[in-house]
């Protein structure tokens, strides 16, 4: 296997750093496979006390999201927006955030990232916590899309009898996200907001 020549990266040769681009690309490549990797592990890997696993928490969300009318940008973050649960626990929505933000609109990772907070409103009070901490972010344009996202796709998508999608008809849509060009203005869109599709 070709190699670099360098045990430090200061040393690299533009014939190292060639080689490395190279590599990198089968690895780029796959993101969106070991993505559906990580989602159906999560079938194993339950939300101690409540009635569904993580994967069916997202195939819920995601199906809500789709049968709604939203876009393929909506459907993949509802489908991802809780991809951190198990390795960034106390940060789940940032970590998230930054998963699909190279690839879907500034919009919805805006409301990715912010999920979390916005989800207190429906527990937070009995922690002793504001359940109206969201508010710091009312004036923000996105903050009407967090609210939805929340209160249609993600509070209740916790429900043993709903009957929903499987992972594999989601997959191809989180490969054709995956696939685009990262960072393409086209596609993040900054600073337009659209919203969720009306509620029908």
């Amino acid at each position: 296997m070709d190699t670099v020549s360098f045990s430090e990266m200061k040393h690299g040769t533009q014939e190292d750093y060639a080689l490395l681009e190279k590599l990198e690309r089968p690895h780029l490549d796959g993101t969106a496979d070991r993505l559906l990797r990580e989602l159906a592990s999560q079938e194993e890997e339950t939300l101690s006390g409540y009635k569904i696993t993580r994967l069916v928490h997202a195939l819920q969300s995601a199906t809500r999201a789709h049968r709604e009318g939203a876009d393929i940008d909506w459907v993949v973050c509802a489908l991802l927006h809780d991809i951190g649960d198990g390795l960034a626990p106390q940060n789940h929505d940032k970590f998230a955030a930054e998963v699909v933000r190279p690839f879907v609109r500034d919009e919805c990772t805006w409301v990715v990232e912010h999920h979390g907070l916005f989800q207190t409103y429906y527990f937070g009070h009995f922690h002793g916590w504001d359940r109206h901490a969201r508010d710091v972010h009312k004036d923000h344009p996105c903050y009407p899309a967090c609210v939805d996202f929340c209160e249609r796709w993600d509070q209740s998508s916790f429900d043993p009898d709903y009957d929903y999608e499987t992972l594999e008809f989601f997959a191809p849509m989180v490969r054709e996200v995956f696939a685009r060009t990262a960072y393409d203005p086209q596609v993040m869109q900054v600073g337009k907001v659209k919203g969720l599709p009306a509620k029908a």
